[in-house]
């Protein structure tokens, strides 16, 4: 082979080992939601693209295999072609054969390095965290082509390291079995504060974290705190109430005393111009949930939201009421306290 076809293959590999490190790292740190919104709009590379994101060991191994197999064959192939073009003009200094031979090879060992690190490795890895989803997009279908040709290859060599591994008791995770710990995204997160890469001014990430070790024994009110009108309380008797505390919801008790379901003021209006002195009726009292005390808090959130009640009253393993939970209140335990908007209105006037 000549020594300018040497430079040409040079040329070709670098852009080869340049499209698997882009390629890497595209698919690692590009954004899947920016991604899943066109693949759902039916672009192709998009689908391809997700696909190459659901499977980042195949994607990762592919890669390697590229950029191991570029390097050998640059070494290889380019090598002496840069070497014996070197050795001509070093000839011309008088120098012996021995070191113009040494010469040339160091010359070449840093010429070949230097455009292999920069130009095979650095500019495509920063392109690809620069522009991470136009990346993917572009070199993933590419990447995706190249893994099918090889599957058989790449699953033989990824079976033999996962069988070292296993010697030394590790046991090989994919990216389907990989998932973090709510602790370990909680670390992740605090330390990236730490490191000042993210803010939480508002405290919601923390307020999330917390959100989920909750239950709702921790935000329920209980009943010696609780504005509970008894059973044939009138609209007039709710008016009163809001005019004395401000609130916009009230618990209302059966004869029993337990909690029959609560009177939201918006469902008086219209009432109170003919039956206002009257028991407020039936169908105007809504109903509440019933949950158990050690109920998840952000289950409790989920069943007040699919069934669009905001009050629920909390009982213990034998049934009894220990208090009531307010859709305001678990909502406060992700973004901070909440005013009922007629408490708002009330200090505004």
């Amino acid at each position: 082979m000549s020594d300018w076809l040497g430079l040409v293959w040079l040329v070709l590999l670098l852009i080869a080992n340049a499209f698997f490190v882009g390629a890497e790292f595209a698919v690692i740190s590009a954004r899947r939601s920016q991604i899943e919104p066109l693949a759902e709009a039916g672009s192709k590379r998009a689908k391809t693209a997700l696909f190459a994101m659901e499977h980042v060991t195949l994607m990762l191994a592919t890669c390697q295999l590229g950029i191991t197999v570029c390097s050998l064959v640059i070494l290889n192939v380019s090598e002496p072609a840069i070497h014996h073009l070197l050795e001509v003009p070093l000839a011309w200094t008088g120098l012996n054969a021995q070191t113009v031979s040494i010469s040339a090879f160091i010359l070449t060992l840093l010429i070949v390095t230097y455009l292999h690190v920069v130009f095979g490795e650095m500019v495509p890895k920063n392109a690809a965290f620069s522009l991470p989803d136009r990346a993917v997009l572009l070199l993933a279908p590419p990447l995706v082509w190249i893994s099918h040709v090889f599957r058989h290859i790449i699953s033989a060599l990824n079976a033999i390291a996962n069988g070292v591994l296993r010697l030394f008791r590790v046991e090989p995770k994919s990216e389907h079995t990989s998932t973090y710990t709510l602790e370990e995204v909680a670390s992740i997160v605090d330390h990236s504060r730490r490191e000042g890469v993210l803010e939480d001014r508002s405290g919601a990430l923390t307020a999330a974290f917390e959100f989920t070790l909750k239950r709702a024994g921790d935000v329920l009110v209980p009943p010696d705190r609780l504005i509970v009108l008894p059973a044939g309380s009138t609209p007039a008797d709710v008016e009163l109430s809001v005019a004395k505390h401000g609130f916009s919801r009230y618990p209302i008790s059966n004869p029993d005393g337990g909690l029959a379901g609560f009177a939201h003021i918006k469902d008086l209006v219209r009432t109170t111009e003919t039956f206002i002195d009257q028991p407020i009726p039936p169908k105007r009292i809504r109903e509440m949930l019933t949950l158990h005390v050690d109920t998840d808090l952000e289950d409790v959130l989920a069943q007040m939201q699919l069934r669009g009640i905001h009050m629920a009253r909390i009982v213990d393993a034998s049934g009894t009421e220990l208090g009531a939970v307010f859709l305001e209140d678990v909502i406060e335990e992700l973004v901070g306290e909440i005013q009922d908007a007629t408490r708002r209105q009330r200090y505004g006037d």
